[in-house]
């Protein structure tokens, strides 16, 4: 039986302007599969469709506890992909105009729990 995650971080990135595509192009072609690498497992992607900010992407990761989410960032902000990768995406200005996160953790009669 596969074991769940225990706690999920919800983190919403707002894009620089006009940056939105270069944002999610990175996301697309680059840090998903470094994220799987370093045991970071995504749950969902999205932008607002209606309603909120056209200038976000809202997504949520979730790991088995607040050390392997811990060791799991570490290691993924020294990967040398991703500083590659988001130093190249970074070239002509950040892309990433800043970010918030919040831990969260199931409720008893949550699906996820």
């Amino acid at each position: 039986m596969e074991r769940r995650p225990v706690i999920y971080e919800l983190r919403t990135y707002t894009a620089t302007p006009d940056k939105m595509p270069d944002l999610l192009a990175r996301f697309r072609d680059h840090t998903l599969k470094i994220f799987e690498r370093h045991g970071i497992k995504s749950i969902g992607y999205w932008t607002n469709s209606i309603g909120g900010r056209n200038d976000e992407l809202v997504y949520i990761v979730a790991f088995d506890d607040i050390a392997q989410r811990d060791a799991a960032w570490a290691a993924m902000g020294a990967d040398e992909e991703w500083l590659k990768v988001r130093g190249e995406s970074n070239k002509d200005g950040n892309i990433v105009h800043h970010l918030t996160n919040q831990i969260m953790v199931p409720t008893d009669f949550s699906p996820l729990s």
